[in-house]
């Protein structure tokens, strides 16, 4: 009898890492994770600070490694793409060792490919990888041209540059995705939430007057706060504050509110159906959730970050939300305007993003 050499295909390990500056990146890799793992694909986490809080939440039976993130702070005033731009020296020498860690890694955990959302360090000449993001144009007063040959110089270094979003006229990222001269490795993968509507058993849709999503870098997400705080106590209002800070686990009443410091998927997807209104950052992210549920949206762009500014501005616009400054921000006057919101709403496409996680994980093999 002759014994053959059985050879067990090893399950393909991908090392998936969302950028540290709030909330958003981690939370749009969800559907990401969820779809790798729908494939038999073992998961790896790179992430720092709220990201990595958050993430080992949701998955909390996935093996995670602490990666550092770049550092960069947000301006208390000024221009955030100003604030990038004298940062570049030191952001470049976060990527670089970003670059040097990911190969340390790679060999260590024997990854066969990265997924990265907007950390520039995470391509690869060993593994094939992807870029995740929303913003190939970076807004800009000055230096914009400067910007996109910058930005655009490191996402060719990828395998694949994934745009969260829908490549046609009808779309959620506007110019900062859209137009001519893209990146030959680009693609649309559809818009990525975390949430799922169809297990949200909501029962009254107006249960809560208003639903205030805190989230970002500081120190702007703590000046925001205060300000919802300032306000809402001079109001009759019914509503429910999140602050967006997973690594604690606070719940408190102000009058007739609810604050939490953080709710995880399905208990917050709930609450979003249960709201007339959202005020939030006009994140990418964030929008892309508001998205699924068809809400009036309410943005209050983080100061000085230009990408957010454009969003607000371009749903503003479109007649899909109302935006106010965070400088001039008043509650009362907010909501009278959102009134007459016709809410945007998109159905999220899970083929597009099947297709392309197909793609790469066949061009593993290659």
């Amino acid at each position: 009898m002759v014994l053959k050499n059985i050879c067990l295909k090893h399950k393909k390990k991908i090392f998936v890492c969302p950028l540290d500056w709030g909330l958003g990146h981690a939370t749009r890799c969800v559907p990401v994770i969820r779809k790798l793992l729908e494939n038999d694909v073992e998961v790896i986490i790179g992430a720092d600070k709220y990201p990595l809080d958050f993430l080992k939440q949701e998955f909390p039976n996935l093996q995670f490694i602490p990666l550092p993130g770049y550092e960069i702070s947000y301006p208390q005033s000024g221009n955030m793409a100003f604030k990038i731009l004298f940062s570049i020296p030191n952001l470049i020498s976060k990527i670089i060792e970003e670059h040097k860690l990911l190969k340390e890694i790679i060999f260590k955990y024997n990854i066969d490919g990265v997924i990265s959302d907007n950390r520039y360090g995470l391509f690869s000449k060993y593994v094939k990888t992807v870029f995740i993001t929303h913003q190939i144009r970076i807004k800009s007063p000055v230096f914009e041209n400067l910007l996109y040959k910058l930005n655009t110089y490191f996402i060719k270094k990828f395998t694949y540059c994934w745009v969260p979003d829908f490549k046609g006229a009808i779309n959620l990222s506007g110019e900062l995705s859209h137009g001519k001269n893209l990146p030959e490795n680009t693609s649309y993968i559809g818009p990525l939430s975390r949430f799922e509507t169809n297990n949200i058993t909501t029962v009254n849709e107006n249960e809560f007057d208003l639903l205030f999503l805190i989230s970002g870098p500081e120190p702007q997400r703590s000046i925001f706060e205060q300000i919802v705080f300032d306000q809402l106590k001079k109001t009759n209002l019914k509503a429910v504050i999140i602050l967006g800070k997973p690594s604690e686990n606070n719940h408190f009443k102000i009058g007739d509110s609810h604050v939490f410091s953080h709710l995880q998927t399905q208990a917050l997807a709930e609450i979003i159906s249960k709201s007339k209104f959202v005020i939030s950052r006009s994140g990418y992210s964030t929008i892309m959730d508001m998205a699924v549920f068809g809400k009036k949206c309410i943005f209050v762009p983080t100061p000085g970050q230009t990408e957010q500014v454009y969003l607000a501005d371009y749903f503003h616009n479109r007649g899909n939300a109302f935006s106010m400054p965070q400088s001039d921000f008043d509650l009362l006057s907010a909501l009278k305007y959102a009134e007459n919101i016709e809410p945007f709403k998109f159905e999220t496409d899970d083929l597009l993003l099947d297709q392309q996680i197909k793609i790469f994980l066949s061009d593993l093999d290659k």
